[in-house]
C-alpha cells in the first residue's frame, strides 16, 4: 500500500490524516482526581483551540502494567469513566482512555471517541476484535517489541470487524535494559498500512522500570523527539502533561509540565508549516 493510500479517521467533528490539522492527544497519564482532569481538559481545549489543533482528551482509568504492585493505578473502570464522560459532555471535547479487556472496550466504547490499545497488549486478538467491534475509533501502540510493519497484522484483526477507524501510535522500541529508541523511520512506515500515525513523545522518553519499583524518564528529550516527528509528517501528537509532574501519580518523570505545552506546541506547528503541512 503506497503512502498515499493512507486513511483519515474521523473523530466527532474532524479528521486525524494527511492534509489535515494536526491533531493532539494529550492529559494526565491517570486521572487523580476529578477536579484536575477538568482543569486540564479546559486548558487543553483552550490552548489547541487558538492554534487551530485538533484536541482528544486523555487520561486512565487503570493504569494496569504499573512496574510495582503498589503504584497508583486509577479510580478504576466506573469512576474512571464517569469523570471521562463529566469531561466529554461538560467541556465538549473528544475522549480516549485505555482498555485492557474486552469487558471494558465494550464498555468504554458506548461512549469514548477513541478506545486505546496499550502496547504490551497490541497482539492480543480478542482485545483488539472487541474494541473494533464497538465502532469508536482505535487507537494502537505499537509494542516495544513490534517492527513497524508487523503492524499490518494488527490492522487487519481491527478491520476484520468492518471498522477501520484506526490510528498508529509510535512510541520508541526497547534498546537495552531499561531504555528505549525512536526511528522515525516507523511513521511513513505505518503510515503505508493506510492508517493514520500518532507519535508519543512522553512514553517515547521513558526508561520502563529504571528507578526499580517506578519507570524513569527523560523529560528534556521531549520536545526533541516531537520535532523529529512533526519533520518527517507525523499525523498526530500524543503528549501526557500535568500541572505539576514532579507530583503525578504515575509516569513522574516522562510527563510534560502543562505550563510548557503552549510553548512547544508553537514551535512544533512551525516545523509543519515548513513542510507543508496543515496548522
Amino acid at each position: 500500500m503506497s503512502e498515499n493510500s493512507a486513511a483519515k479517521v474521523q473523530i466527532n467533528d474532524f479528521f486525524v490524516g494527511k492534509g489535515e490539522p494536526l491533531t493532539l492527544m494529550s492529559g494526565p497519564c491517570v486521572i487523580e482526581s476529578e477536579e484536575m482532569c477538568l482543569e486540564i481538559a479546559l486548558a487543553l481545549q483552550k490552548i489547541c483551540a487558538e492554534r487551530g489543533v485538533n484536541y482528544v482528551f486523555k487520561a486512565s482509568f487503570d493504569k494496569a502494567n504499573r512496574s510495582s504492585l503498589h503504584s497508583y493505578r486509577g479510580p478504576g473502570l466506573e469512576e474512571g469513566l464517569r469523570i471521562l464522560k463529566k469531561i466529554k459532555e461538560k467541556i465538549g471535547v473528544a475522549v480516549t482512555t485505555d482498555v485492557h479487556t474486552e469487558e471494558q472496550a465494550a464498555v468504554a466504547g458506548e461512549f469514548c471517541d477513541v478506545l486505546q490499545i496499550p502496547a504490551f497488549l497490541c497482539r492480543q486478538t480478542d482485545l483488539l476484535l472487541a474494541a473494533g467491534a464497538t465502532g469508536a475509533v482505535v487507537s494502537v501502540k505499537k509494542g516495544q517489541f513490534m517492527a513497524p510493519w508487523d503492524m499490518g497484522n494488527v490492522v487487519e484483526k481491527i478491520r476484520s470487524t468492518g471498522n477501520s477507524r484506526i490510528i498508529l501510535i509510535d512510541r520508541g522500541v526497547s534498546f537495552g535494559y531499561n531504555n528505549l529508541v525512536s526511528d522515525m523511520r516507523a511513521i511513513p512506515i505505518m503510515q503505508r498500512l493506510g492508517v493514520p500515525v500518532c507519535f508519543d513523545a512522553t512514553h517515547s522518553v521513558q526508561l520502563p522500570g529504571g528507578h526499580g519499583q517506578t519507570s524513569g524518564g527523560q523529560r528534556e528529550f521531549i520536545e526533541i523527539l516531537a520535532k523529529a516527528a512533526v519533520a518527517v509528517g507525523v499525523d498526530s501528537l500524543f503528549m501526557e502533561v500535568h500541572p505539576d509532574p514532579h507530583k503525578a501519580k504515575s509516569d513522574a518523570d516522562s510527563q510534560l509540565s502543562l505550563e510548557e505545552l503552549p510553548k512547544i506546541l508553537d514551535r512544533l506547528l512551525k516545523i509543519r508549516a515548513a513542510i507543508g503541512g496543515e496548522g
